[in-house]
């Protein structure tokens, strides 16, 4: 009987998930900075200060959109990779559902203009690279082993170069307009592709 949960607690968690659901759409609306925390409060129907019992200011409830973001996001590249039959087919299969999820509004706005603002430079690098810098090092471990890549440098450096290569897709892809967006993300994975496949081996 100790792992059942009591209402209290189901409670607890369910205005948690709340409070997150409503900042996520509020955040990328109208931008950290225009967002107010009774703003957030109103629209998941509790109190200011169920708010701060959750988060203790605004931007820890900006710090946890962001992390759930990056988490939702690693979790479809993982997934859209799972299904490759093959390492290089897998980076593939990744490379294109990063580049998708780049091209999502929402997700843009959140972590690659908002992220770096709300946060600052040094707390939101460090937020990008829990999350993405070990699924990309996981791709470029399965490729060096399974002989596809050529470990010419250290791991940490591959790492590195590819890790912001791809953040570079990402910045210019959120702030492409709409219009273009499919374009400049077709052009970056041509980019991107050509990159990595000059790192095969022969």
């Amino acid at each position: 009987m100790s792992g059942v949960k009591s209402r209290r607690e189901q409670y607890s968690e369910a205005t948690k998930a709340a409070l997150l659901e409503h900042a996520t759409a509020l955040f990328a609306e109208q931008g950290c900075a225009g967002t107010s925390l009774e703003q957030v409060a109103a629209a998941s129907q509790v109190t200011r200060g169920a708010v701060y019992h959750h988060f203790a200011s605004k931007q820890a409830l900006f710090e946890a959109v962001l992390e759930a973001q990056e988490k939702r996001a690693m979790e479809e590249v993982a997934a859209a990779a799972a299904g490759a039959t093959d390492p290089w087919e897998a980076a593939l299969r990744g490379l294109d559902a990063f580049l998708d999820k780049c091209c999502d509004p929402m997700y843009g706005r959140l972590v690659w203009q908002e992220g770096p603002t709300v946060l600052g430079w040094h707390r939101w690098r460090e937020c990008e690279q829990k999350y993405a810098y070990g699924v990309v090092e996981h791709f470029i471990r399965s490729l060096i082993e399974s002989g596809y890549w050529r470990e010419t440098e250290s791991m940490d450096t591959t790492v590195r170069f590819a890790f912001w290569m791809l953040g570079g897709a990402g910045m210019a892809l959120t702030e492409t307009p709409e219009a273009d967006r499919q374009r400049v993300r077709d052009e970056w994975s041509q980019l991107i592709r050509r990159s990595i496949s000059g790192l095969r081996s022969q």
